[in-house]
């Protein structure tokens, strides 16, 4: 269910042209989701005009690629345009770069939902599998996953995406926010077709699997596994995991540098980010940056590094060559997840405590707006077509921000 806001329809013509983590220390947890909404039909709730549609039975759907150059963001503002709503609970949500976003709405709802660029609903994914059926031996009957996050090759042409944890007959030693190493379930991750919105393949890798990276050169998917303290390499050639990369406990955020060399790896239970070598998978450090690094982004140029800090509700720019932290800013209670935009100018928060969104000026690491979000607010992605700048909360809704 789409709600357009007053002002929406001139920025849809715009568009048309153009669980929790925790680790052992409280303040490294992001708080469990302990309710959700109440989904009523969308009958007694639609504040759509009539012309707006969705559908969960799409099968089929095409994308057009348009090279668009926006304008600097440095002196735009973020303006809310659209609110989506309907049976979600999006931990996160992830642009394609050709005009799909998927949201991943964890064992709360065991569903992606897919969209397009204007929030319209394309179709709605099952992460109930037969293991298999995609050669997954020793499991029987069907099984559900419980979708983390996302990333798309460079064409948009697959997804892939992890599940925190698997359900059914053979999975019974579930990983948690709070665990030790031991011998928890290992889950797996799902590859989308984005033509056919259809699961095409099922890889193993780590327990509680979380971020995911993917190389410039779609070589190398990368995903961090909280239980297992290690990150998983996975060949998309032969859909298989190649190596583990031990990193230490808890790890989650991963930033790939524009050649595909190297990895960053924030590991949140400490305060230490992972130099990973993509060639030999040997590791440097970034020491002591922080208490529990969460979220890393690059710059565009790869000279720079941000970080939200969980334990410290901050976010740092490093300057790479030095290793030294040249920036901080404070923005909403409890900063999650970011993204950066094209030109590199700024980034966007989520503040997940506070129920906000940030934008923050890069060049001298000023926050320049915090507006309010619906509550829960914890994934954030950036369109690269449109510029628009879209946040998953976990208490069932997308909002979609112009940065006008």
């Amino acid at each position: 269910m789409l709600r357009r806001l007053p002002w929406a329809l001139a920025g849809v013509a715009l568009l048309l042209s153009a669980c929790s983590d925790g680790a052992a220390d409280a303040a490294a947890q992001e708080p469990a989701l302990t309710s959700l909404p109440t989904v009523t039909s969308a009958a007694s709730t639609t504040t759509s005009p009539p012309t707006t549609t969705s559908t969960t039975t799409t099968t089929t759907t095409t994308t057009t690629t348009t090279t668009t150059t926006l304008p600097p963001t440095t002196d735009a503002r973020l303006e809310l345009i659209e609110e989506v709503w309907g049976d979600i609970a999006p931990k996160s949500v992830v642009a394609s770069g050709n005009g799909l976003f998927f949201a991943q709405n964890m064992m709360y709802r065991h569903t992606i939902t897919v969209y397009d660029s204007v929030g319209n609903l394309v179709k709605t994914i099952s992460d109930r599998v037969n293991l298999a059926d995609y050669g997954i031996e020793g499991y029987e009957g069907t099984h559900q996953g419980s979708p983390v996050e996302a990333v798309f090759t460079s064409d948009g042409a697959y997804a892939y995406v992890s599940n925190y944890q698997m359900y059914g007959d053979g999975f019974n030693r579930a990983g948690g926010d709070g665990c030790n190493l031991g011998s928890w379930d290992e889950s797996f991750l799902y590859r989308v077709d984005t033509t056919d919105l259809e699961i095409d393949q099922v890889i193993p890798v780590g327990a509680v699997p979380k971020f995911l990276a993917i190389t410039p050169d779609d070589t190398y998917v990368l995903v961090t596994n909280w239980c297992t303290f290690d990150m998983s390499v996975v060949a998309t050639a032969t859909g298989e995991e190649v190596t583990r990369v031990d990193l230490g406990r808890h790890p989650r955020g991963i930033a790939v540098t524009s050649d595909g060399s190297k990895a960053y790896a924030s590991v949140m239970g400490g305060t230490d980010i992972a130099i990973v070598d993509l060639g030999d998978f040997s590791i440097d450090w970034l020491r002591d940056v922080g208490r529990s690094p969460r979220h890393l982004v690059l710059s565009p140029d790869d000279d720079i590094l941000y970080v939200t800090l969980n334990g410290e509700g901050t976010v740092i720019k490093i300057d790479l060559e030095t290793g030294e932290t040249v920036g901080r800013v404070a923005t909403g209670d409890a900063p999650r997840s970011m993204a950066i935009s094209t030109d590199g100018q700024s980034l966007y928060v989520v503040n997940y405590n506070s129920d906000t969104v940030s934008k923050v000026l890069t060049s001298d690491m000023t926050e320049v707006q915090e507006l309010p979000a619906n509550d829960k607010p914890i994934g954030i992605t950036y369109d690269p077509e449109t510029g628009n700048v879209w946040v998953s909360t976990y208490s069932g809704s997308l909002m979609i921000f112009g940065d006008r």
